[in-house]
């Protein structure tokens, strides 16, 4: 069986450069438009998580890393009065695993892998069943370039989660942002050499491909700050 699995930090919806208005729908039809089996999104305002699904037309499952100021209504509509101003100091900061409705989805939950003190940071995990299972992680590490080994930790403690949330020989997927170009996950394929990728257990890789920059500008706008990477995955069944 074959699994395309894309990532995409979509930057709270923001152009690069940031400007005042927001692009979160556009990115996520744009990301959901050749239907992907797995589209795994990060750092999306925590208002957007119960509109994803219908944007993509896919099932959508979230997680919080950081809540929003309350009131949410209210946060919301500042921040969306300059986006690129605001980001996620309001409106808090989430992670989203989309599946092709053509497949079975479960929520396997999420789990802390930033240390204490530090923002709050998170994998969280579906299984995906079609044909066979695999478990797909989606993260978003710390940002501090400065410190590579900090970033390597939380993708070492999404690997412990993955690994206690899959089955015996199950195969797994740990897509998103990893702030670091080389995780040093032993037994995972890691084909990218950047820091947004696509890791995996258990099942080959057929095809990866970072988008070009003029296939995420519209209009004359570059959307994110972060290019959308594919991998095409083998799955034995």
């Amino acid at each position: 069986m074959q699994l395309h699995v894309r990532t995409w930090n979509v930057f709270h919806g923001n152009a690069h450069p940031p400007r005042r208005a927001g692009f979160l729908r556009r990115m996520v039809e744009l990301a959901s438009s050749d239907a992907p089996d797995v589209l795994c999104l990060q750092e999306l305002p925590v208002w957007s998580l119960p509109r994803l699904g219908g944007w993509a037309g896919m099932t959508a499952f979230g997680a919080v890393a950081r809540p929003a100021l309350p009131p949410g209504a209210v946060t919301t509509w500042i921040t969306g009065l300059n986006q690129g101003l605001f980001r996620s100091g309001l409106v808090g900061q989430a992670n989203a695993i989309l599946v092709d409705e053509r497949h079975r989805a479960t929520d396997l939950g999420h789990a802390t892998i930033s240390d204490g003190g530090r923002e709050r940071r998170i994998v969280h995990a579906v299984r995906v069943e079609h044909g066979t299972t695999l478990v797909v992680g989606n993260l978003h590490a710390s940002n501090v370039f400065h410190d590579p080994a900090l970033p390597r930790a939380e993708a070492r403690r999404a690997q412990a989660f993955l690994e206690r949330s899959a089955r015996s020989g199950e195969p797994i997927v740990l897509a998103g942002d990893f702030n670091v170009t080389d995780p040093h996950l032993d037994g995972y394929s890691y084909p990218g050499d950047g820091i947004d990728d696509v890791l995996v257990r258990g099942a080959s890789i057929r095809n990866v491909a970072i988008w070009p920059l003029e296939r995420r500008m519209q209009d004359g706008v570059v959307l994110s700050d972060h290019a959308p990477v594919d991998c095409v995955l083998e799955v034995a069944t």
